[in-house]
């Protein structure tokens, strides 16, 4: 019995082994066809064994294919008699497999560690419903374990932003939210931002968070916020970099406080006063708005007149003192000062004796006292006679004296006798040419058997010739020859050679030579009259000089509009001066008060210390649009000390000094020389200055690139050639005529952007299209020319032409387009002129030559109007025919009212010399001659003599 169950444990025994030992040569066999058929799947379990399942120490985990590089795979289990590894549902080769077995110590299990590699290849060709995937499974004596699928993917990283981050201007303590979405990849990437290329970390700032979906937040914006904001995308594969996003915070102005009511600024009557505040409260900061409203508040005011003082009569006398003296009184009440007026002048007591002789002094009748004392008074009243009659007599011989040295040396006199002729007289030419001027000169022989007749303009020539001529040639220089004008006004002209002009003079002496422009200095004056500039300051300056002596002449800026005129007898017949001109080209020493704005250049005229008997004319161009409505227009002076004083308002009254302000133009009669400018103060938000826009184009070092240039300045030359003259150095070229821009004083700022650019053919840089400039640098531009840039890039070396628009708008204000058409090749491009030359040639005219009217006809229209009239027909209506109809007190103070009119007529039109304008204006007031159609030709000749008989010519 024991043995059968001996017999049949030991049976069961041997079973037991056989069937170990099958299933081993079974999975033996399984492998075997595993390696030789891939696609045969091995069991999913073993039959149990005594032992454990295996267990995972080391799963495989997801992991990412970097460009071209296979990744490793592992999974290590324990006990484990095989692991293999199932990618995508089949299983891997087991020789692709890499087995490594060890012995736990702790447990005394084994452990296997299996390794594959997995290729980009092998990942790009699965084609599957989701990511390529592998698992391990591990066998032991118990049965089978899985591990976790571990997905196997190809990283990338696309270059472009599926969302850049946009610029942004939003005002102080504003919200900042900028968008960013980083290009697609695997993994996905993480961002982080920068700020002008450093890092942001949101943990340090919590003003700043970087955690939302990517944004940057900024809760509250402050000025050091502003500045490029970058967002940075990167994974395992790669590092992506968005465009740069401009940030600006900006700062709106606000009002300071009121000032104080200013006093009123007349004395007595009615005037006005102000009170003015500025934008500095804050000051608008990066762009931000001016403030809105006006900075300066004017309101009436009425000023008492001050009353001076005036005596009332004498009192009777007092009754005499012991002292023998009476006295009287009288009191300023008749009436008493008021108002800030002057009190009495003299005195209000007086005394004198009261008793002829018969007042007792020490007790002695006053007869009996000796006289020593005024035997004394009367020595010193005999001696101060004789002292002042001698005096007198050396006054009166000196006087003599160089009364005589003067007659003998009186100078030849520069005024032709026979231009005194020339006046009024009437000539007849008839011919069908019309509209072209007449030009006569000695040159020229007359036909006396020709008549012709113009309606044109006449050029007139004042004759210069110093030859005695007869009295018939006095009156009559051309008797049978008459010029008839279209209207009935006739001008007679003077015919001879006139001087021949000399361009150039040489600084800091006397011309050589008989020049008839200047006189003889007598041989005793030692002092030279003329003045060395190479004692003044060197700056950077427009410079320009002449030498002027008593027939005076025109000094002209090129190209600026700044010309200075001096009349003829302004400088004295012995003297010569060498007057000069400047504009000055750097910083304005002129600083602008509150909403105060500089309107034209600083111009310098010397030298200071030389003295002129007749105002000369200072011509300064502007850039505001005239309108006593709008703008409140200064003229203004600087001292020696280099502070800036007012000299008057141009609508102001004033005898000490006259301007006239033309739209371009302002005309300022003056007596002493120094640096003179315009500046402005805007009354409402319609005051415009006028703008001139331009644009410049030139290739840069890269033959595709292009860059146009432009340029918004005060509308004066000189700010304008300044432009130019920069252009020229940098090798620019004028691609537009420029155009005129109205900029309103509204607060509202600038725009300048570039349209239809050619889009195959051309192409800017995003954002850039389009700039903006802010009001107060507009506004105050004349400190520094305002030029933006566009920069344009060709797609090939065969673009050559460029077609495109610039815009230039004031929002809510005036608009420009500038059209641009021009070949980037040099050989292909149209030149476009800066100037038209017709003043440069000449910057400096002396003498007749400089003139427009001719002297003679000057002598006898101030002659004719000088004289008052009992008709009102004076120098009054001869300034209101030519639009002076303004502070004419100014002229009643000189000695010509006409002769100064005349000057500001020839400085208003030293260009266009329309002496046309001049002849119907004499002939509308009517007083040289009536009405042609009622006279004959001969009565005319006759009315003509007899007229300059009376006037002594």
């Amino acid at each position: 019995m024991g043995r059968a169950a001996a017999a049949g444990g030991g049976a069961g025994g041997a079973r037991r082994w056989l069937r170990w030992l099958g299933l081993c040569f079974w999975a033996a066999g399984a492998a075997a066809a595993r390696g030789t058929d891939n696609g045969e799947a091995l069991p999913e379990s073993i039959p149990s064994a005594p032992g454990t399942l295996p267990h995972f120490i080391e799963e495989p985990d997801d992991a990412y294919i970097i460009k071209s590089n296979p990744i490793a795979l592992r999974c290590k289990a324990r006990p484990a008699m095989q692991i293999f590894f199932k990618c995508n549902g089949e299983w891997v080769h087991q020789n692709e497999h890499v087995s490594e077995e060890s012995l736990d110590e702790s447990s005394g299990l084994k452990v296997r560690e299996v390794f594959i590699n997995v290729t980009r290849q092998q990942v790009e060709d699965f084609h599957g419903p989701e990511d390529y995937w592998c698992q391990c499974v591990a066998w032991s004596h118990l049965g089978t374990s899985k591990s976790r699928k571990a997905s196997v993917r190809i990283a990338y990283l696309r270059k472009n932003f599926e969302q850049d981050p946009q610029g942004r201007e939003v005002p102080i303590e504003g919200m900042i939210v900028l968008h960013c979405r980083p290009p697609e990849g695997v993994p996905a990437a993480e961002v982080e931002w920068l700020k002008n290329e450093e890092p942001i970390d949101s943990e340090q700032d919590e003003n700043i968070d970087t955690r939302a979906d990517h944004n940057l937040i900024i809760r509250q914006a402050r000025l050091s916020d502003s500045g490029n904001y970058t967002c940075m995308a990167a994974n395992i594969v790669a590092k992506r970099r968005s465009l740069s996003a401009t940030v600006v915070v900006y700062v709106n102005g606000g009002w300071s406080s009121w000032t104080e009511w200013s006093a009123c600024n007349v004395r007595c009557g009615r005037g006005w006063q102000k009170r003015s505040r500025t934008c500095t409260n804050p000051a608008p900061l990066n762009g931000g708005a001016f403030c809105e409203g006006m900075s300066v508040q004017k309101i009436t005011c009425t000023s008492l007149c001050p009353v001076d003082g005036s005596w009332e009569v004498w009192s009777e006398w007092s009754v005499c003192s012991p002292e023998c003296e009476h006295l009287r009184i009288r009191e300023c009440t008749a009436p008493p000062p008021r108002n800030g007026g002057k009190f009495c002048e003299g005195l209000s007591q007086e005394s004198e004796n009261c008793t002829d002789g018969l007042c007792i002094l020490d007790k002695k009748p006053l007869h009996e006292i000796k006289p020593q004392s005024i035997e004394n008074a009367s020595d010193i009243a005999l001696y101060s006679g004789l002292g002042a009659a001698v005096v007198a007599v050396a006054v009166l011989v000196i006087g003599v004296t160089l009364y005589r040295r003067s007659q003998s040396d009186y100078g030849v006199d520069v005024i032709d006798s026979s231009a005194l002729t020339g006046g009024f007289q009437t000539f007849n030419f008839k011919t069908v040419h019309q509209g072209n001027s007449l030009l006569l000169n000695s040159s020229m022989q007359p036909d006396l058997t020709v008549s012709r007749t113009y309606s044109g303009p006449i050029c007139l020539q004042d004759p210069l010739d110093k030859e005695l001529m007869t009295e018939s040639s006095l009156f009559n220089p051309l008797s049978d020859i008459k010029v008839k004008v279209q209207s009935s006004f006739m001008v007679s002209l003077g015919v001879s050679e006139r001087a021949e002009y000399h361009g150039k003079n040489h600084s800091g002496t006397f011309p050589h030579g008989n020049n008839r422009s200047f006189s003889t200095m007598h041989p005793r004056n030692k002092t030279p009259y003329i003045q060395n500039m190479s004692s003044l300051p060197t700056r950077t300056e427009l410079r320009t000089t002449g030498v002027f002596g008593h027939l005076g002449g025109r000094l002209v800026m090129p190209n600026t509009g700044v010309s200075l005129l001096i009349p003829h007898g302004a400088i004295p017949e012995e003297n010569s001066w060498e007057i000069y001109m400047s504009i000055n080209q750097g910083e304005p020493s002129l600083q602008s008060d509150g909403s105060e704005v500089l309107l034209s250049p600083e111009v310098t005229c010397g030298p200071p210390d030389m003295i002129v008997t007749t105002p000369f004319a200072l011509t300064i161009p502007h850039c505001a649009d005239v309108s006593s409505e709008h703008w409140n227009i200064h003229l203004k002076k600087r001292t020696q000390q280099g502070k800036w004083e007012e000299v008057m308002s141009v609508e102001d009254e004033s005898t000490s000094c006259y301007c006239l302000l033309d739209p371009f133009a302002c005309h300022v009669l003056l007596d002493s020389f120094g640096t003179y400018a315009l500046t402005g103060e805007p009354i409402t938000d319609c005051a415009v200055k006028q703008l001139k826009v331009a644009v410049f184009g030139c290739m840069s070092c890269n033959s595709l690139d292009y860059n146009l240039r432009v340029y918004c300045v005060d509308n004066t030359p000189w700010a304008f050639q300044e432009v130019v003259s920069d252009e020229r150095h940098q090798g620019g070229q004028l691609l537009e005529e420029p155009k005129l821009l109205h900029f309103k004083g509204n607060t509202f700022s600038l725009q300048i952007s570039i349209l239809d650019i050619p889009p195959f053919l051309w192409r800017i840089k995003p954002f850039t299209a389009c700039q903006e400039v802010p009001f107060s640098r507009v506004w105050c531009s004349n400190r520094q020319p305002l030029h933006c840039a566009f920069s344009l890039e060709r797609y090939t070396p065969t673009t050559t032409q460029l077609s495109c628009k610039i815009c230039i708008r004031q929002l809510k204000g005036h608009e420009q387009i500038l059209q641009v058409q021009t070949s980037i090749l040099e050989s292909e491009r149209e030149t476009i002129t800066f100037f038209a030359q017709e003043d440069s040639t000449f910057p400096a005219q002396t003498g007749p030559k400089a003139f427009k009217i001719p002297y003679s006809i000057r002598q006898r229209i101030c002659a004719t109007f000088d004289t008052p009239n009992a008709k009102g027909k004076d120098w009054q209506m001869l300034a209101q025919k030519n639009s002076i109809n303004r502070n004419l007190s100014y002229f009643a103070t000189q000695s010509s009212p006409s002769a100064v009119i005349l000057n500001l007529w020839e400085a208003r039109h030293q260009h266009d010399g329309d002496l046309d304008s001049l002849a119907c204006a004499l002939e509308e007031i009517g007083r040289t001659h009536t009405k042609l159609s009622n006279i004959t030709e001969s009565q005319l000749d006759e009315a003509d003599f007899n007229y300059s008989r009376q006037n002594g010519l």
